[in-house]
């Protein structure tokens, strides 16, 4: 079973669960000499989302009942022939064998690993890598486990590596759905897309609810979700922590269909902390917005800071990314996209296989228009880079600070049968302006900030450009 997609930063590792600092210990906005601000480092080590229909992996409360679902009664027997079989398995952790669990392990990253570091990996090699490894017994999980880890590390790539089981629970923080699933849009025959479960967490709420792989999402709190993106269906699931959602399900290809009542259990906190502050002897009230990592709540908490930092008369915004190593690929798109003008160019990726490949544009008008200006450092990375890039590419923002990590690989991290993973390296994504930030990071446009009339000036000035 598979989980998350992702993006990284080596050397670090997954922090306890996100910390919200009291009003008084956050650092303040300096806007005489933003490069000397020193904060602590609480980013995350994992940058993972819903990005562009995954590979099968991990992964508003609405006032419906159960009598309200449509009936959608079972399908036509010729539409489940039409639809490939899935092969899905329900192994439990005491079930699985420590060779299996290897050579798991070895058939992910044959099926989904982009050599994007060392440019040297081929199947060959790689099933070379296979027969040496799977010619002996492997007496204990310990082993394997072990065994794994060399496999990874043989790899040469720093982002792909084996996590222990109790690595892999700590990334419960980040599953967007709040019911610990990962949805997958899947074309259908006829144009349409099926959302599917492709990735649950064994231990999460939607597996106790009976929820399994393979299974087809067709209704939210009784409204039907199909022809939805993953992304919203995702939304729609969220709620406050320990309310239900109901959702229906199709089991498999061709059913049954069944409505199942799924308590959320999300465990992230809010990574947002806003202030309104008046600069320029009080001529200019600034909406400052501190974003500590990409997790499940960063989109809902930021339009919230953002709304009502508007209604209290903020005409420019700053967006401080400094020391977020990243969080949800996801979130960062769509964060993106709540500054930039319908039909703009996102973010671009690149992978082995198709679903990797693609341009993101923002589909909607943005909820701000006024000037932004995205503060960062040497420990902005991965999913900060993606924002960061996007309002500057398109013209919507001034970065200040320092060069950025440069993390511009994507990861997938998928859930062996036992409880532990592996994160891989799927693919990798290239600014709107063509740049590889991997290796490269982006440079500020300044290192202290400017005049509010100069940020303005570039601003207007880069619109022109652009044209």
């Amino acid at each position: 079973m598979k989980l998350f997609l992702c993006n990284s930063s080596a050397t670090l590792r997954p922090p306890p669960a996100a910390y919200l600092p009291a009003p008084t210990t956050v650092t303040s906005l300096v806007l005489n000499n933003i490069s000397s601000v020193k904060t602590k480092l609480i980013g995350a080590t994992l940058s993972i989302g819903l990005l562009l229909g995954s590979p099968p992996s991990f992964a508003v409360d609405f006032d419906s009942s159960i009598n309200q679902l449509k009936p959608y009664g079972n399908p036509p027997i010729e539409d489940c022939l039409l639809d490939e079989p899935e092969e899905i398995e329900e192994v439990g952790p005491q079930a699985v064998t420590n060779e299996s669990l290897v050579e798991e392990a070895w058939e992910i990253v044959n099926d989904s690993f982009l050599d994007a570091v060392r440019r040297r990996w081929t199947p060959e090699m790689w099933q070379q890598k296979k027969e040496d490894i799977m010619g002996s017994n492997i007496q204990t999980r310990s082993k394997a486990h072990e065994i794994i880890r060399r496999m990874l590390a043989s790899l040469g790539d720093p982002y792909t590596r084996f996590l222990s089981p109790d690595e892999f629970s700590k990334m419960a923080r980040y599953d967007m759905s709040g019911i610990g699933i990962n949805l997958r849009e899947i074309p259908n025959g006829d144009g349409a897309i099926k959302l599917k479960v492709l990735g649950l967490l064994l231990d999460g709420p939607a597996y106790a609810a009976g929820v399994r792989q393979g299974d087809e999402i067709l209704a939210v709190n009784g409204d039907d979700v199909r022809g939805k993106s993953a992304f919203e269906v995702s939304s729609l699931l969220q709620g406050p922590n320990g309310t239900f959602v109901t959702i229906q399900v199709k089991h498999g290809n061709c059913g049954p269909i069944q409505a199942l009542e799924v308590q959320r259990q999300l465990v992230a906190r809010t990574p947002v902390f806003y202030r309104l502050e008046q600069v320029e002897n009080g001529s200019i009230s600034v909406g400052y917005m501190r974003l500590k990592e990409f997790n499940a709540l960063a989109i809902k908490d930021l339009v919230t800071a953002m709304k009502r930092l508007q209604d209290m008369g903020a005409t420019y915004f700053v967006l401080d990314l400094r020391d977020n190593l990243g969080g949800l690929v996801q979130a960062g798109i769509e964060i993106s996209k709540l500054f930039l003008n319908q039909g703009a160019t996102v973010i671009y990726t690149a992978g082995r296989e198709s679903q990797f490949q693609n341009t993101v544009k923002a589909d909607m008008a943005p909820l701000v228009t006024a000037p932004v200006v995205v503060l960062v450092n040497n420990k902005t990375a991965s999913a900060s880079e993606i924002v960061a890039s996007a309002l500057h590419d398109n013209c919507r923002a001034v970065l200040v600070g320092e060069r950025t990590y440069g993390k511009g690989l994507i990861q997938s991290v998928f859930e062996l049968h036992d409880g532990s993973g592996i994160v891989v390296t799927v693919g990798k994504y290239v600014t709107p302006n063509h740049m590889d930030i991997n290796g490269n990071g982006i440079e500020p446009d300044f290192h202290n900030l400017p005049a509010w009339n100069d940020i303005s000036k570039r601003l207007s000035n880069c619109s022109r450009l652009q044209g």
